[in-house]
């Protein structure tokens, strides 16, 4: 018996390594853990209850950005890390949010008050993958954001963005105007402001 649960703590930690520690219910009983021994681990301390159905590795030491998968797999993997989050996963710009924004699917129901949801269909040219969840890219998220956004801290981002070469500014420009044309006003008006 103990070789047998040496080989399902390996199984699962094949899993969790390329998910920051997190994984569900279903990830576990996939492996082989009942749920009777799902619960087993949360009351011995192996395994941090996240949320309903969902858990990480207590001895985990997260990476930076690991918070964003937990979100992947609460969607069931449909929603994209979008708008301010991705930003900050960009580290450009100083557009942050209390709560993490998803894009999902216009079919998507489920809800938690720690996140924003937008429903969009997203083109996969406008989405990079992580390990563990996938992000917009920085000009898929400027113009998410720049409806919204003050100028000044819209244009700081977009000048962060192209110093790091993430994208051109023609680039922007067009991707604005076939995505949004509101979005594309608003970067043109930053993009007029005065430089800092």
């Amino acid at each position: 018996m103990p070789t047998d649960r040496r080989d399902l703590q390996r199984k699962l930690f094949g899993l969790v390594s390329a998910q920051g520690g997190y994984f569900t219910a279903a990830q576990a009983k996939e492996v082989g853990y009942s749920y009777q021994a799902q619960a087993y681990h949360v009351r011995a301390g192996n395994w941090l209850r996240v949320d309903r159905g969902l858990f990480r590795l207590t001895p985990w030491n997260p990476d930076t950005h690991d918070d964003l998968i937990r979100w992947t797999l609460w969607s069931r993997g449909m929603a994209v890390i979008s708008h301010e989050t991705a930003l900050v996963v960009h580290d450009i710009g100083e557009l942050e949010s209390p709560r993490t924004h998803l894009t999902v699917p216009p079919h998507f129901s489920r809800r938690d008050a720690a996140v924003t949801l937008h429903w969009a269909n997203l083109r996969e040219s406008d989405v990079i993958q992580r390990t563990g969840f996938r992000v917009t890219n920085a000009t898929r998220s400027l113009i998410d954001v720049a409806g919204s956004a003050d100028e000044d801290q819209l244009a700081r981002a977009i000048e962060d963005g192209r110093d790091r070469g993430l994208f051109t500014l023609r680039g922007l420009r067009e991707h604005a105007e076939a995505t949004d044309l509101k979005a594309a006003l608003r970067i043109e008006r930053a993009l007029q402001l005065p430089a800092q």
